[in-house]
């Protein structure tokens, strides 16, 4: 029987194998605390940290001390928006986001909004992509903080971040991505994309679970109240002791994705286009959701009319791993918020499945891919 595929990149990803082997020393044999300063435990650790440190800055062309490590994308996605907002900086009270953002940053601005914020959920064209005269228009002086994600988590297209910092900019507001997505899948630059906080997590890039890191640009007026007590580490915005191993293993995944990066980005987009075109040459009627042309390599977000995506997933489980990129809490599919927000009928977006590829997807498995979910949209349309 053959391997089951893995096709759901976006959803987390295997740690690379140099990775796990970076990672080992830091659990048993080099365990000192990074903050002990009295002996050579500590200092080993806290060498290791700082490596890992300085390769997450060069991975998105940032300085070492503009780098905080935090828990994964989740927590530095609240600690950048509740940060800024909490912070002694509360004079402007407009905070922006787009609909189709992570229920990280949605839930988030949602909770400020119950704290006094003005609260603004942009829509986004029926490609996925802000239309930058509504931000705008949205925009004033009382802007505080504006959050985009670079690529999306289930449709895969990339915002046009340089354009949005460039409005930011007119009125002096602070702007934050979520990056998770885009790690490894297209370069990623804070000075060329002109944010000044950025989100990352471990398990998107090959690295651990548990482990993410915020980008803070040194900048006048930019402060970060912490969400939590107990300590001064991380320049004093996310106290509590580091987890060398984890960090140790965020970095190393950084350090490989940043050399191979070229390389993975024609691989994925070599066997993102012959898998679309295999699926279509069956279904002419496979929709696409999402611009086509402004997305990372290897992101697929497709629908057959009349194909519940929840049952394709089901039907392909025991061969394919994909998603549907939506939660599932009554029992009944539920249309993804995404794919509404694009402005699609419910009984299209409940069509909708997300398939990612990734660095270890092989040829072979792109063609076992392609024969099965030929094989379950055949099958399915046949017994409907």
């Amino acid at each position: 029987m053959k391997k089951l595929v893995y096709l759901d990149y976006q959803a987390t990803t295997p740690v690379d194998p140099y990775v796990f082997a970076a990672m080992q020393p830091y659990w048993m044999e080099n365990f000192g605390n990074p903050h002990s300063e009295g002996h050579p435990f500590g200092w080993e650790a806290r060498e290791a940290v700082e490596l890992a440190r300085s390769r997450v800055a060069d991975f998105i062309g940032a300085d070492d001390d503009e780098i905080v490590f935090v828990s994964g994308a989740t927590e530095s996605c609240n600690l950048a928006l509740r940060g800024v907002a909490m912070s002694e900086r509360q004079e402007r009270r407009q905070i922006i986001t787009l609909t189709t953002e992570h229920v990280a940053v949605l839930e988030t601005v949602q909770w400020l909004g119950n704290h006094g914020f003005d609260v603004v959920a942009l829509p986004v064209k029926s490609d996925g992509l802000l239309d930058l005269r509504e931000l705008e228009s949205t925009l004033n002086e009382n802007t505080l903080l504006v959050s985009v994600m670079l690529v999306n988590n289930e449709i895969g297209v990339i915002q046009p971040l340089r354009e949005i910092s460039a409005i930011c900019r007119e009125v002096g507001a602070i702007f934050h991505t979520d990056a998770t997505q885009a790690a490894g899948r297209i370069k990623i630059d804070v000075d060329e994309l002109g944010v000044d906080l950025l989100s990352l997590s471990g398990h998107k890039v090959y690295g651990p679970n548990g482990i993410g890191a915020l980008y803070v640009r040194n900048r006048p007026g930019m402060r970060i109240a912490p969400l939590l007590t107990g300590g001064s580490q991380e320049r004093g915005i996310r106290p509590g002791t580091v987890a060398s191993p984890l960090v140790v293993g965020l970095g190393k995944a950084c350090a490989i994705a940043h050399h191979q990066l070229e390389h993975d980005v024609k691989r994925l987009e070599a066997m993102g286009c012959r898998l679309l075109a295999e699926l279509k040459r069956d279904f002419p009627n496979l929709r696409t959701f999402g611009n086509m042309e402004q997305r990372v390599p290897g992101s697929l977000s497709i629908g057959v009319p009349g194909v519940l995506g929840e049952r394709l997933v089901e039907v392909a489980s025991g061969k394919v791993a994909i998603s549907t990129g939506a939660a599932c809490a009554t029992g009944s599919p539920e249309p993804s918020h995404v794919l509404l927000a694009l402005g699609l009928e419910p009984e299209v977006a409940v069509t909708g499945v997300r398939i990612s590829l990734g660095r270890f997807t092989t040829d072979d498995e792109v063609d076992t891919a392609s024969e099965v979910l030929r094989w379950a949209l055949k099958s399915m349309m046949m017994g409907s």
